[in-house]
Formats: structure tokens, sequence, C-alpha cells
């Protein structure tokens, strides 16, 4: 085969998913914020060896290197995305900017959600605390209402940041009965 023909094989006649392969490697490899060394890494350590070069070829060769199965698969691992996905149009997936605001939004609420249990066993900690020495259970609530209205600029009873738990141990006796 000449080298106009390889071209020609592996250009204008490439089916149109293994466009929309490339541009969607890049776009979730830059939407990370990995080089192409750091996606040749984990798709090595994901059981699916690439050099960084190779990646580099299919995102932007002239012509575009192919993808083979097992590559395709790697992606889908490492990007944690459907074989669909990785070949959909450009138009059926978010932007990099979304996905990355999406992601970023993710990752921000496992963090929440995390801190939430940590301050749910602190304060299990406190309250069995305060059921030892029931003399400063009063002192202990203070203590820490106080503190949380002074970290919360006054607004700890009115925020979402105040856990009803929370709220709800801190409450005054004759406040649970009055409701």
């Amino acid at each position: 085969m000449t080298e106009e023909g390889a071209s020609r094989a592996a250009g204008p006649e490439r089916p149109l998913p293994e466009d929309h392969v490339a541009q969607r490697v890049k776009m979730e490899r830059e939407v990370r914020g990995w080089s192409t060394v750091t996606l040749a890494e984990r798709m090595t350590e994901a059981g699916h060896p690439i050099n960084q070069s190779a990646v580099w070829r299919i995102e932007s060769g002239k012509p575009r290197r192919r993808v083979n199965l097992d590559e395709a698969l790697g992606f889908c691992k490492v990007f944690d995305i459907t074989l669909d996905d990785l070949t959909a149009a450009p138009g059926h997936i978010a932007n990099p900017q979304v996905r990355r605001l999406v992601g970023e939004y993710v990752e921000q609420w496992k963090q929440w959600r995390a801190l939430g249990k940590a301050m749910d066993a602190v304060q299990a900690e406190l309250r069995a605390y305060t059921e030892a020495h029931p003399d400063q259970d009063d002192m202990v609530k203070a203590l820490l209402t106080h503190e949380m209205a002074v970290a919360s600029n006054g607004e700890f009873h009115h925020h979402l940041g105040a856990r009803p738990k929370l709220q709800s141990w801190l409450r005054p006796p004759d406040e649970d009965t009055a409701s």
C-alpha cells in the first residue's frame, strides 16, 4: 500500500465514532488536569498499557492513531465512563467546564458527607461525656452553642451547617416539651 493509500485508509474513510473517541479522550484527560504521561500511567495501572506518544497520536496525530478495543476499554475504566459515552458525538457530552464543575461538586459533597459523619462521632462522644457527667451537661452545651455561634457569625441556628441532631441535643429541655 502506498503512503497515500495508508493515509486515506486511516483518515477520511474512518468511522466517525473513532473521531469521537479521540475528542472524548482529550476532553476527559484535560478535565482531570492530566498530562498525556499521566493518562498513559493510569492506563497501565488499570491493566491497559499505552505509551504517552500513542495517547498524543490518538488525540492530535495527523492522521489520528486508531484506538483498539483494549485501549477503548482502558479509557472507559480510567475515566469511569461507558463505551457508549466514549464513542458518543461531542454534542452529546458536557463541555469541559461543566464536567470539571460537576466533578468538583461531587468531590466537595463527598468531603461534606465525611465531615458530617465525623461531626456526628464527636457529638456522640460529647453526649456520652455529658451522660457520664450530668453535672456538666449545661456547661458543655452552653460552650458548644457559644463556640458554634461565634464560628458562624451568629447564624448557627439558622444555617444548613447546624445539623438537626445537634440542634435537638442542644435545645433546652423546656423547648422539647413545649413542642
